[in-house]
C-alpha cells in the first residue's frame, strides 16, 4: 500500500490565502458538515467508489474529514483506483485541527 502524503492545516490555508488551485474534498457525513465545515466538496466516504471521476488529477486534491483517519482510507482508496491521481493529499488532523489552529470559532465535536 502507498504511503499517504499529507499537508497540514496551516498548508492548506496558505494555499488558500495565496489563491493557489486546489480541490478540498469532504468525506465526513452530511451531519457532520451541519456542525463545522470548511467548504469543499462533500462526498461522504460510503460514496466515493460512485464519485471517483469527480476527483479532478490536474491541480492539487486535499481529502479531509474529522481527525484525518477516513480519509487517510479515502487517499488510499483514490490512489489504488485512479492511479494517474498523484498531486493527492491528506489533511493531518482534519478538521479538529483546523479549530484548533485556524478558526477557533467552528465546533469540535
Amino acid at each position: 500500500m502507498e504511503e499517504v502524503k499529507e499537508i497540514s492545516v496551516k498548508t492548506l490555508q496558505e494555499w488558500r490565502n495565496t489563491g493557489k488551485e486546489h480541490q478540498l474534498i469532504d468525506v465526513r457525513e452530511a451531519y457532520e458538515i451541519e456542525i463545522a465545515e470548511i467548504q469543499g466538496q462533500h462526498i461522504p466516504l460510503g460514496d466515493l467508489p460512485g464519485q471517483l471521476e469527480a476527483i479532478r488529477n490536474d491541480i492539487d486534491v486535499v481529502i479531509h474529514c474529522r481527525s484525518g483517519a477516513r480519509s487517510a482510507r479515502a487517499v488510499q482508496y483514490i490512489m489504488s483506483n485512479r492511479p494517474e491521481i498523484t498531486k493527492i493529499y491528506n489533511l493531518a488532523g482534519g478538521i479538529l485541527d483546523w479549530a484548533d489552529k485556524i478558526d477557533t470559532r467552528l465546533e469540535k465535536y
